[in-house]
């Protein structure tokens, strides 16, 4: 049959063409990475690559059959997430900057402080690749999918909410809601409750499917908690409510207060606000859980899509995006009333930019304020949301978990608790600029720095090289990255580069303790490395808070070393929010408890208090290395976290009654 020859000379040659443009691609790209001067790697596909990245659980084993020889040098690091996997053993056998060639695709990858300064340095010359965040858009265009003069639009646009007044406010909003989470936990929650089978259930939903009133409670240790994940989004999620809205989020059990205002009420109930079907509480908690299914699936195919998961997205969507717009008219409404004029009692980003917009004050000669539409408002209101909740929660969540298998720092942490803040002192009582000051620089902060280092939520921040192609500074000698190359600044490489942080000889003879949980780290000496080479190209203000990421009294690493929250103008714009956030919580619980693993796995409470010390020890070392090889398992999605199944058990128990905390 004369058609099946064509058929098979058109797809031969269809195939002859697709091995000629691979070959061709690699050809040029390795000609462009030697003239780059820099190490480089050579592999068959992209890191970025999608037909790579789905599948790469399945290839994986099956190209590791194959001859060491033919993928030994390219595989491991085509591995999502290698650097944490992995840690110094590639940049030990690559250097701490390289380049990983494909067909397609420059890459490069770099732990180097210097370097990773110069880029974050030179915002022109390294834009963020704004291609791979269109799908955060997906509410509205906001500050981290935009670059250039739309992006100044943007940030400009939120940043007059980030600062000490705000952080004032946030302080006290993070101990309201640590108490409203202690007192869950020693309310009397089962283990095996609906909320600790159903991550997806926020605190409202869990209220409503029966789970125990809020009350004082004298007993010793809560019971089980085997939703600390969950529970600690939960703490974030209703804190960066009240940052971005206004709005007060609540715990199961608890009521508002009879002075609340009536939005606040209608927003924060337990109960779902007239035409919708779910409280606002639970629309927000389950739109941010399913994220993914919501950048990568519209709406109108979430909803029609047979699976349970899939509508049970589009509804929390739908009620969502409802609650979002009925928020913004009600303070559109506030704005251009006589009300919208008084000065702001609370952080509420969303209520900042609509005044900047719609407030008569804030109006122009031509009738407008600010540039920012509508849906931008709402997009950088989701945006704050998304970067605002999940890296926190997930810092607080590893903090609780590495104080829980180090009694002795965890013990250092109560000790300054006591010192700056009283060990029998109302935390409603504490004050923002009387304590703050003294809070980041104690073994809270250390701690909470410690865990940045050791678990960064971003574990790669993007860049790429613009304009014709850029230069780079390495080791004195300049190097030309080809126009389009992509760079990811490896934040775990960085962090435990011995190049840039005192260490000392590490546990069962590491040669350092650099990938140990170490607080007191951050009380030794600086190095007296010589700095980055780069200076700041753009002095333009793009707001924000403007010191340092450390305490003065602390160890200050040098720039490019530390960037948990990224560096230079693209740095995270509520980093000083954070970290308040943080130690506020933390020197909440730590004032009256202590947080021990479960041991569940190996003992039960009967046989734990028949157990004399040594045992005691022996079974709590069996949950520390249980714990942290669970932490090693942690995998980014959006950020560096446990997803699925993952869980470490954790009591809290009230000071002085610890079952293995005071075994040391």
């Amino acid at each position: 049959m004369p058609s099946i020859p064509t058929f098979w000379l058109l797809l031969g040659s269809v195939l002859a063409y697709g091995v000629f443009y691979y070959a061709q691609g690699l050809r040029s790209n390795v000609a462009a990475a030697r003239r780059s001067g820099l190490p480089y790697v050579i592999a068959p596909v992209s890191p970025f690559n999608l037909w790579w990245q789905i599948p790469h659980k399945l290839l994986t084993p099956a190209i590791r059959l194959l001859p060491k020889v033919w993928w030994e040098d390219w595989l491991d690091i085509l591995q999502p997430d290698w650097s944490f996997r992995l840690l110094r053993k590639p940049w030990d056998r690559f250097g701490d900057t390289f380049l990983i060639v494909s067909p397609y695709h420059i890459l490069l990858s770099t732990c180097d402080a210097d370097v990773i300064h110069q880029v974050t340095s030179r915002r022109e010359a390294f834009p963020k690749p704004t291609a791979h965040y269109g799908l955060l858009a997906v509410f509205g265009r906001n500050m981290l999918c935009t670059e250039g003069a739309e992006w100044k639009m943007h940030r400009k646009g939120v940043s007059s909410s980030f600062n000490e007044k705000n952080a004032a406010f946030i302080f006290g909003e993070s101990i309201k809601q640590a108490q409203g989470m202690i007192a869950y936990w020693m309310g009397g929650r089962s283990s095996d409750s609906n909320i600790a089978g159903d991550s997806t259930k926020s605190a409202a939903q869990a209220q409503r499917d029966g789970q125990p009133a809020l009350v004082r409670n004298e007993q010793a240790s809560s019971p089980t908690i085997e939703t600390l994940e969950h529970d600690t989004m939960t703490l974030a999620l209703n804190i960066i409510t009240h940052v971005g809205f206004g709005l007060r989020l609540l715990w199961p059990g608890q009521s508002m207060p009879d002075d609340v205002d009536a939005r606040t009420r209608l927003y924060g109930d337990h109960e779902p606000s007239p035409g919708h079907s779910m409280t606002f509480a639970e629309s927000l908690a389950q739109v941010l859980e399913g994220l993914l299914l919501h950048l990568l699936l519209p709406a109108r195919l979430l909803k029609v899509l047979p699976f349970k998961k899939t509508r049970s997205a589009w509804e929390a969507r739908w009620n969502y995006e409802k609650y979002m717009e009925e928020l913004l008219r009600d303070k559109i409404e506030d704005a251009q009333s006589q009300d919208g004029e008084k000065e702001q009692s609370g952080m509420d980003i969303m209520g900042q930019m609509v005044r900047a917009k719609y407030g008569k004050q804030n109006q122009k000669k031509d009738g407008e304020g600010s540039p920012l539409s509508d849906s931008d408002i709402l997009g950088n209101s989701f945006i704050v949301l998304v970067a605002g909740h999940e890296t926190t929660a997930n810092t607080i969540h590893f903090a609780l978990i590495e104080l829980a298998r180090n009694p002795t720092a965890q013990h250092a942490v109560q000790a300054d608790v006591d010192r700056i803040l009283g060990r029998d002192s109302d935390p409603l009582t504490w004050e923002y600029e009387k304590h703050v000051n003294a809070l980041m620089a104690s073994n809270i902060a250390t701690s909470m720095n410690e865990v940045l280092r050791l678990t960064p939520s971003v574990v790669d921040i993007p860049k790429e090289a613009g304009g014709k192609g850029q230069s780079i500074v390495l080791h004195g000698q300049r190097h030309i990255l080809p126009a389009g190359t992509d760079i990811t600044l490896n934040s775990i490489g960085a962090h435990r580069n011995p190049r840039y942080w005192p260490t000392k000889p590490g546990k069962d003879g590491a040669a350092s303790d650099l990938d140990e949980f170490v607080p007191e780290r951050w009380y030794r000496p600086s190095l007296k490395t010589k700095g980055a080479t780069a200076s700041d190209e753009d002095e333009e203000d793009f707001g924000g808070f403007k010191g340092p990421d450390t305490s003065a009294q602390l160890y200050r690493p040098l720039p490019g070393s530390f960037i948990p929250f990224s560096e230079g103008a693209r740095s995270c714009i509520g980093r000083r929010i954070a970290q308040v956030e943080m130690v506020a919580a933390l020197a909440v619980l730590f004032q009256q408890y202590s947080v021990e693993l479960a041991v569940d796995a190996w003992a039960s409470d009967e046989e734990v208090d028949r157990m004399g010390p040594d045992e005691r020890r022996v079974v709590y070392e069996k949950a520390r290395k249980a714990a942290a090889e669970t932490v090693r398992q942690a995998t980014s999605l959006l950020t560096l976290k446990l997803h699925g199944e993952l869980k470490v058990p954790i009591r809290l128990v009230r000071r002085g009654r610890e079952r293995f905390c005071g075994l040391e």
